[in-house]
């Protein structure tokens, strides 16, 4: 099933309404007269066995008897009839079906499936899409189609909307209509049997007429393809999203309603972030940010100014920037002097410019005029208090002049609030009519803004180059321990047992022995040297302190002994029924000065591994107590992880003499990070405490749960990380010995020294014309990729210092259902002619062969013959396209035989 059918649901020429109804009370009947009354053009054909018409248009008895085959068909019958239904329609050739009965995902037929698995049977056997069931349907407002049961139409707009649950659909289609705000399509995506967020992304991502997209989450069926969707589509256009479900009540609910695991809430939160999506928590933050969406232009910045006739309301704005983290605009002493020219002798001096509540219409656009007109500001937002002494309404159209007419219009954006309700009303509605954005109080305004402000960090956190570090891991080691544990049936492994796999990623611990009994506890402490700390061993127990098995500094033999007795005691006392194996003995630790943190991986049902930082303890709820980041993470991801922690209070830097070191931690969790994806035999992993000093890191206490369930990493993993196994060294055939790989973010400045070493004519044959060098935000693309989407294979060698020089790069991205890749190629021109090619074109072959793409396909221009004649000899077909004046070259790519 390509993303060319899918097509199909945005660009329907004909549709067909199963069970279409005359009686006012049936979902056929409501969806014909959206139909009729939207302004589609094609035909709308009625399916009714009981009636010559319906609503007027002439009715057909059965699916057979249409006269065309239907582009889209409406399914508005009741469950138990849809899967005939659905099978006749793919039958006949329909390319795409909405189905609005609901308990479908719940009901079981006669032969043991459910009702929605047999429908998204037929469409997959005979190639019809399904949008739902349990959809309200979908809007499209540029084609003048309402194919939904919708109380009202959507009015045409920039803004996709895609929601799991019909009520909100409604709510928010409401709210739009009262603000003048439109869409480009509006989706109800019910239970998703089949098509589900990840393609919708995929389309609305590439669809000129959308600008922005929202979406409404209950739950994600395929973590995988919904992340990489996501994580292309923010690349373009900013997605707002609003997720049920964070609470524990609130997540049981939305399993409810869609059938499908709720998940970690905060997992969630570290998905959308990672995907550069902006969460929004409540639908009244949803309106807001969709204000912001339909009107405002691209953040050139993030200073904020504040143009007000109150003091107060303007504080209030002020101390939601700050509280958010915004940034508020500094005048100069220049712009204050223009300013002062035109307002009262008593305004503000400063921003917040307060003009005072005696402000007209003039005063206010004199003010902004020259606030736009300022380099020292990203955005105004302009506030208004009811007044007697200034007209709301007149100052609104003042505004709304002086913006449409400013000529750094499309530079500043500028935001407004008109407090109040009926004196207010009347001026935003002339707000939103004019396309600026209006808000009932400061905060809102603020928080508006600030989302925007969000979306462009993100986009820049997207692009930013991670440090690179040596990795010296010894994976081979680590696995074997682990698959040892796992044949001697061990699943729980302790510092003790776990120090070894630690170790091989460079991870340092305390040192730590097992001991059967108090006598061996003895025996150890007096061979490592006092103090040390002694902790029950139990496979029942994860947090020994909670039960008192754990005593610290004990400084001779009598204290271990006495020590022994005293926890054995004290955990039978609270855990009778927990079996006791032994005793852990630990040198003590120099905690002098340094800071206990906890940092653990759970194993999330919907996003799979999920690494969280905090603080030490045994009392941890991870969607309060930590921070929250999917793997594979670099040392960039690392740091931000390690901010976001600090700055929401999940850890503190409490100023101890050794600290915090920021490069050590950013290690610590990279490699932590490393370590889960290079193991897939790790189901979770509990650090508690790890300390903390300085560039100084020490595990103290490790429990390590293991997994015989062993998934491969396409399978466990959210977000697919550097394929390793892809590394390969070869000889060309001046003997020179390069090492072929997949490209990594950290490659971005060598990959911009290779780039700026084409001659002018490499560089107009690979860009198809005379280019510039390449920005940092290009470069982050093309470093920075998605192995589930694209592949970039480069070939490096070292310098004599021992840095990699890359010689030659092919990438090819792969459309989002896999029927094909497009590739390009590079070769640095002091090292062509020796085989480099040749070596790039074979892996990209073998690679996506592997991978089950159908074509691999290339263009190059006339002039570059020599790609032609490589692509040749491999076997490629190559055609010319004389108009043009391009190269097609096209493989048909065979799988791999077993």
């Amino acid at each position: 099933m390509s993303q060319r059918s899918i097509r199909n649901l945005f660009t329907p020429k004909s549709i067909a309404v199963i069970g279409a109804s005359n009686s006012p009370t049936r979902a056929g009947c409501i969806m014909m007269k959206n139909l009729l009354g939207s302004g589609f053009d094609g035909p709308i054909m009625p399916v009714n066995p009981h009636a010559t018409s319906v609503m007027g248009v002439l009715a057909y008895p059965n699916i057979e008897s249409l006269p065309v085959k239907p582009d889209l068909a409406i399914i508005c019958t009741r469950a138990e009839r849809v899967p005939q239904i659905a099978e006749t329609l793919a039958q006949f050739g329909c390319k795409t079906a909405v189905i609005i009965a609901s308990g479908m995902t719940q009901s079981i037929a006669d032969d043991g499936q459910t009702l929605a698995q047999k429908i998204k049977d037929s469409g997959k056997r005979y190639g019809m899409r399904i949008l739902g069931p349990n959809s309200l349907g979908m809007i499209l407002p540029n084609l003048g189609l309402n194919a939904s049961l919708a109380h009202t139409n959507a009015q045409p707009g920039k803004i996709a909307f895609v929601s799991q649950s019909a009520a909100v659909c409604t709510t928010v289609l409401d709210w739009a209509n009262n603000k003048g705000i439109g869409f480009s399509s509006f989706i109800s995506l019910g239970d998703a049997s089949d098509i589900d967020f990840d393609e919708l992304l995929d389309y609305l991502g590439r669809d000129s007429k959308t600008s922005a997209i929202m979406l409404y989450i209950d739950s994600i069926n395929d973590r995988l393809r919904f992340l990489s969707a996501a994580r292309a589509a923010s690349r373009h256009k900013p997605i707002l999203v609003i997720k049920s479900g964070r609470s524990v009540e609130g997540g049981n609910a939305a399993r409810h309603h869609t059938g499908a695991s709720s998940g970690n809430d905060a997992v969630y939160e570290a998905a959308f972030r990672r995907a550069g999506m902006l969460r929004v928590t409540d639908l009244v933050e949803l309106f807001a940010a969709v204000e912001s969406l339909a009107h405002l232009n691209p953040l050139y910045g993030e200073r904020l100014c504040i143009l007000s006739n109150g003091g107060g309301p303007a504080v209030l704005a002020v101390d939601e920037l700050i509280v958010k983290g915004g940034k508020l605009a500094q005048l100069s002493e220049e712009i204050k002097a223009k300013l002062a020219a035109v307002l009262p002798a008593t305004w503000s001096q400063q921003n917040p410019v307060d003009i005072i509540g005696d402000a007209d219409s003039d005063r206010y656009a004199r003010a902004l005029d020259i606030l736009m007109g300022s380099d020292e500001l990203d955005a105004v937002l302009v506030l208004h208090s009811p007044s007697a002494l200034g007209n709301g309404n007149a100052i609104a159209d003042a505004i709304i002049n002086c913006v449409s007419k400013h000529p750094r219009k499309h530079r500043v954006n500028v935001l407004t609030n008109w407090s109040g309700e009926d004196s207010a009303y009347e001026a935003r509605r002339r707000f939103s009519r004019a396309g600026l954005p209006t808000y009932r109080t400061p905060e809102g305004a603020v928080r508006a803004f600030m989302h925007m402000v969000e979306f462009r960090r993100n986009q820049k956190l997207l692009q930013e180059v991670p440090q690179s570090i040596a990795n010296n891991s010894d994976t081979a080691t680590a696995r074997r321990l682990l698959e040892q544990a796992l044949q001697s049936g061990r699943k729980v492994l302790e510092t003790h047992d776990a120090r070894a796999v630690f170790s091989a990623y460079g991870l340092k611990t305390i040192d730590t022995w097992f001991a059967n009994d108090a006598d061996e506890a003895v025996a150890i402490a007096e061979h490592a040297g006092y103090p040390v700390a002694l902790k029950i061993q139990s496979p029942d127990i994860l947090h020994k302190s909670d039960v008192h098995g754990v005593m610290l500094n004990l400084a001779d033999a009598n204290e271990v002994r006495h020590a022994a007795a005293a926890i054995t005691s004290r955990v039978r006392l609270a855990n009778p029924a927990a079996r006791i194996e032994g005793m852990i003995v630990q040198k003590m630790a120099l905690t002098a000065g340094a800071q206990e943190l906890r940092v653990a991986v759970l194993n999330d049902p919907v996003f799979g591994p999920a690494i969280m930082l905090g603080e030490g303890g045994s009392e941890w709820e991870p969607t309060r107590d930590a921070a929250v980041a999917l793997p594979p993470l670099n040392m960039a991801l690392s740091r931000y992880m390690v901010i976001q922690a600090l700055k929401t209070g999940k850890i503190h830097d409490r100023h101890l003499p050794n600290g915090l070191d920021m490069q050590a931690l950013c290690r610590m969790l990279t490699q932590i990070s490393n370590l889960v994806i290079d193991c897939p035999q790790i189901d979770s992993l509990d650090l508690n405490p790890v300390l903390a000093s300085g560039d100084n890191i020490t595990l103290l206490d490790i429990n390590l749960r293991l997994t015989d369930d062993v998934k491969d990493n396409a399978a466990r993993l959210a977000i697919l990380p550097y394929p390793k196994e892809l590394e390969e060294t070869a000889i060309l055939r001046n003997g020179l010995k390069v090492m072929l790989r997949p490209i990594l973010p950290e490659d971005e400045p060598k990959h911009l020294a290779f780039d700026s070493s084409l001659s002018d004519e490499d560089r107009y044959k690979r860009y198809f014309g005379v280019r510039s060098q390449m920005t940092h935000e290009e470069m982050a693309v093309l470093t920075q990729i998605d192995y589930a989407r694209e592949m970039a294979f480069i070939a490096t060698i070292k310098d004599e210092s021992g840095d990699d020089i890359t010689l030659g790069a092919v990438r090819a991205s792969i459309d989002p259902d896999n029927t094909e890749a497009e590739f390009a190629m590079a070769v640095r021109g002091s090292h062509q002619g020796i085989g480099i090619g040749k070596l790039l074109l074979e892996k990209l072959i073998h690679y996506f062969r592997n991978a089950g793409t159908p074509v691999l396909t290339g263009y190059t221009m006339f002039e570059n013959r020599n790609m032609a004649s490589l692509a040749k000899s491999l076997g490629f077909a190559v055609t010319f396209d004389m108009e043009e004046r391009l190269i097609h070259m096209q493989m048909e790519l065979t799988p791999p035989s077993d």
